[in-house]
């Protein structure tokens, strides 16, 4: 398989050697982190949130493995901590600022929007820096532009359409993520097609139609039925009838609340199954997503759910059910050996070590 194929989003050919990723990880292993974790953020004021973060980072990453090895983090709980006392103490300053000086918030206010993409960018190549594989460190290398494109103007077009071009906006999306990584020195080239994008979205955009069409019938519905049986509030006192407008206005967004949930987790899903699978690592190496969009929906929805209902304390089961079911489903196509890939690269690695230090701790979660 050649470069220029691979870089069409050629599928694999039987020569090509399949590697599984796994997550090796489990709830009970996880909540014994988790809790520390919890329990220190709340003594501690929240200061201890970066270290949190590490030691979730360090146990997520440590536990997905690729072709016998693990992935790790190296973040200093300290750069992260310092990023977040930057990125807080503007947030305070803002909101003095709207409070008191409602023009001057105005002003900051839109030259936040404009700093979004920077630290976007910067967070993104924070990701990457302290992640490494087989003693290898990523790197991103994307510029505000890409990030504005990405994340304000994409944002901007898919509300603006009511959706339909959310294609266009993941295209973009996906391919300043991915596009810009590097590993060591190596290239990480993602170019998702738009019309394998709109593929995925006319199932999504067709759940959504029928979804709210039968809302809008229940609604209707239960009103006349209300009409009908001559139910007014003004018959009950006023504490009552104000409770129940509130009720009525809740119960009127929640399904289509639910509704949007839905149809975002099944078109996200689909996403990341063409931008996965039309990437490729150094010109010869090829990622797959083979995401069951229906699968993925339900853990996400019943994992919030099992979270709610029990306080919180499902969540590290949640969230290492959600990352065995991501690993297992994404897969590596290596056209020769990985271990001769992996040598080369580290003969060359230093290129890019130098920079490792000079870099901020905006680490968002991006």
């Amino acid at each position: 398989m050649d470069i220029q194929e691979a870089e069409a989003g050629a599928p694999p050919t039987p020569s090509m050697r399949r590697e599984q990723f796994t997550f090796t990880g489990t709830g009970r292993e996880y909540f014994g982190i988790w809790i520390v974790n919890i329990l220190l953020t709340i003594v501690t004021l929240g200061i201890y949130s970066a270290w949190a973060k590490v030691r979730r980072n360090r146990y997520f990453y440590g536990n997905t493995r690729l072709a016998g090895a693990s992935f790790d983090y190296h973040a200093r709980p300290v750069q992260i901590l310092i990023g977040r006392i930057v990125v807080l103490t503007i947030l305070i300053l803002y909101n003095l600022a709207a409070t008191f000086f409602p023009v001057a918030g105005g002003i900051l206010g839109v030259l936040f929007l404009l700093a979004l993409p920077w630290l976007v960018m910067r967070g993104l190549r924070f990701s990457a820096r302290m992640t490494s594989f087989r003693n290898v460190r990523f790197d991103f290398t994307g510029g505000y532009g890409g990030a504005f494109l990405a994340y304000i103007l994409g944002g901007l077009l898919t509300w603006g359409s009511l959706g339909i071009l959310a294609p266009i906006a993941s295209q973009w999306m996906w391919r300043y993520t991915l596009d810009n990584l590097r590993y060591g020195d190596r290239p990480i080239d993602c170019d998702p097609r738009l019309e394998k994008l709109y593929g995925q979205f006319v199932m999504p955009a067709a759940v959504f139609v029928i979804g709210l069409v039968v809302v809008v019938v229940l609604g209707v519905s239960i009103f006349s039925l209300a009409s009908g049986i001559g139910l007014d509030l003004e018959d009950f006192s006023s504490d009552f009838a104000v409770g129940g407008i509130l009720l009525a206005i809740y119960g009127a967004f929640l399904p289509f609340f639910l509704l949007f949930v839905l149809v975002s987790l099944l078109y996200s899903a689909g996403a990341r199954n063409v931008a996965l699978s039309e990437t490729v690592i150094d010109g010869q190496h090829l990622l797959a997503s083979h995401i069951g969009r229906w699968r993925y929906a339900w853990i996400a929805i019943s994992n919030f759910f099992a979270t709610l209902f029990t306080l919180g304390l499902a969540r590290p089961w949640a969230a290492v059910r959600m990352s065995r079911y991501l690993a297992g489903v994404t897969v590596l196509y290596s056209a020769g050996s990985l271990d001769d890939f992996f040598s080369t690269v580290k003969q060359s690695e230093g290129v890019v070590g130098s920079e490792y230090m000079d870099i901020e701790g905006l680490d968002f979660g991006f």
